[in-house]
């Protein structure tokens, strides 16, 4: 039997990189919670190497983008795509890109940042350890759990003592990975193709690689042989840590060595860390959850990290339902907000993994190199189709939302090929720099935000009158510069604790009322 009960509001399973972000954003929103993972939340192989813009906005609320991003990798390190026969032989074209130090994109105040999991995740949990709200058990498995009308009950065994305890929440959230145990106990199937894939990943040290080439430091390096584009090699660290990634091809998992000789056209001095087969999926779970338990992360979506959208989906979904979490826990949100965060993040979640499955699948059709000698068979060949762009990701367009107020506006393009800057309802607010030197996305997090735009804006008290009525928290900024209110292209612009626009109006309509609730979940 359990030794003791724990109590805890939410309950999350994993203490990955979403389960992390899950928590700091309940922690910063003064909701406790317990993080339970199995592990001991110590990382040795990086499976992820990138954070993408919208992470690092989401690491600029958390106050550790600065960390993050100068973590590891230089800021004054290229950014380019290599396409090459080996390290040492031709190259046959580069997609180039500026290092972050650079050239800043202007539609985010972060921009992208190399920060491979084994350095990302300690500044994350070093983050959340800060957090009073917080409790972390590490060392520690969920052996099962049972959901009532009022929470959640979990076990839990201690895994280096074997003591047991009970856990109760009154949420769960499992954050638990691919194979996870809570959506195998909800009984939730996954969609979609399933395996696509049997990739390698080899992950070694070679202080002396970077000088062993004449391509410079780039993001990554793509070598193309008679078999097409086989295989892709990043830059870990930018120093001395590399992972080659073999697309499909499962022998090199027990001959590593020939898989980098076969990269770089020389014998690599190197240490091998780890080699690890891994199947690369294309799966969407069938639902999100219910009632008192839900999913995010891995646990809901498996996509090719080819596209670089899978930690970054995840990272979305937990800032979602953090804010939908906290609403229902104090009291202010509706029975349909918790139901919207399905109807919200799903769709994006099989976009993502759609366009990352079609990036792998574009890499893979790479011809071979007899097939691309020259820059004009080069120009044929669709580059642009290799990789997700970073503003795809980053800026998501919450379609068809119950608890968002569409204004008629034309829809959004689903992938475009430039950034698009707009206030449309769902859409990431913009971001623009206000005179003290801030981000509009710096205004966002804390509850909602009624944003008055330009000179003379028009009233908007009855709108927040409303919201204290039904106990909303809102805040009320005044933005009086004229190049801020044309890029927000209403005067009146509501926007979400998680970065979306709820709504936007030239004037206020006679039922405000109407408009709280609907972005409440009433």
């Amino acid at each position: 039997m359990p030794d003791k009960t724990h109590e805890t509001s939410v309950l999350i399973v994993g203490g990955g990189p979403v389960g992390l972000a899950l928590a700091c954003e309940l922690g910063l929103r003064g909701i406790d919670c317990t993080i339970v993972e199995k592990r001991d939340g110590k990382l040795h192989v990086p499976k992820m190497s990138l954070v993408s813009a919208g992470g690092m906005e989401f690491c600029r609320r958390w106050g550790i983008a600065h960390a993050v991003r100068t973590a590891v990798w230089s800021e004054h390190h290229a950014l380019d795509f290599v396409y090459m026969e080996t390290l040492k032989g031709t190259e046959l074209t580069r997609i180039k890109i500026p290092s972050y130090a650079q050239s800043r994109p202007d539609w985010t105040p972060e921009g992208m940042c190399q920060c491979p999991q084994i350095f990302f995740d300690p500044i994350l949990a070093g983050r959340v350890a800060k957090l009073p709200e917080v409790t972390t058990l590490y060392d520690t498995c969920v052996d099962g759990f049972a959901a009532d009308a009022d929470g959640v009950t979990a076990n839990v065994t201690h895994i280096e003592t074997g003591a047991r305890d009970r856990i109760r929440a009154k949420y769960l959230v499992g954050c638990d990975g691919a194979n996870s145990s809570v959506r195998d106990a909800l009984g939730i199937p996954l969609e979609g193709e399933g395996g696509i894939a049997n990739s390698v990943n080899i992950f070694f040290r070679s202080p002396e690689l970077e000088k062993l080439h004449a391509k410079g430091w780039a993001r990554i390096y793509r070598p193309i042989d008679e078999e097409g584009c086989w295989s892709e090699l990043i830059p870990i660290d930018g120093k001395e840590l590399w992972r080659l990634t073999v697309f499909d091809d499962p022998r090199y998992e027990k001959d590593p060595r020939a898989a980098l000789k076969r990269m770089a056209g020389f014998d690599v001095p190197c240490d091998i860390i780890s080699t690890l087969l891994w199947e690369r999926r294309d799966a969407v779970a069938a639902t999100y959850g219910a009632d008192r338990v839900w999913l995010a992360g891995d646990s809901v979506h498996q996509s090719s990290p080819t596209g670089g959208a899978g930690m970054h989906t995840g990272m979305e979904e937990a800032v979602n339902i953090a804010w939908k979490l906290e609403a229902v826990l104090k009291g202010w949100g509706g029975p349909k907000l918790l139901p919207s965060y399905e109807s919200e993040r799903k769709p994006i979640a099989s976009r993502n993994i759609e366009l990352s499955t079609l990036t792998y699948r574009a890499l893979r059709s790479i011809p071979p190199t007899p097939e691309v000698r020259t820059e004009a068979d080069w120009r044929t060949t669709n580059l642009s189709t290799y990789s997700i762009p970073d503003h795809v990701r980053s800026c998501p367009t919450l379609v068809g939302s119950p608890i968002i107020i569409d204004d008629g506006s034309p829809q959004l393009e689903r992938a475009p090929a430039k950034p698009i800057t707009s206030t449309r309802p769902g859409a990431r607010a913009p971001h623009a720099w206000l005179a003290d030197g801030h981000s509009t996305l710096d205004l966002f997090g804390d509850g909602f935000v009624l944003l008055r735009l330009g000179a003379n804006p028009p009233d908007a008290g009855s709108l927040l009158a409303a919201a204290r009525t039904r106990g909303v928290p809102i805040t009320e900024v005044a933005i009086p510069d004229e190049a801020v209110a044309k890029t927000y292209e209403r005067p009146l612009v509501l926007v979400r604790p998680d970065f979306h626009v709820a709504w936007r109006g030239t004037a206020l309509p006679a039922d405000c009322l109407d408009i709280i609730d609907t972005i409440r979940g009433a």
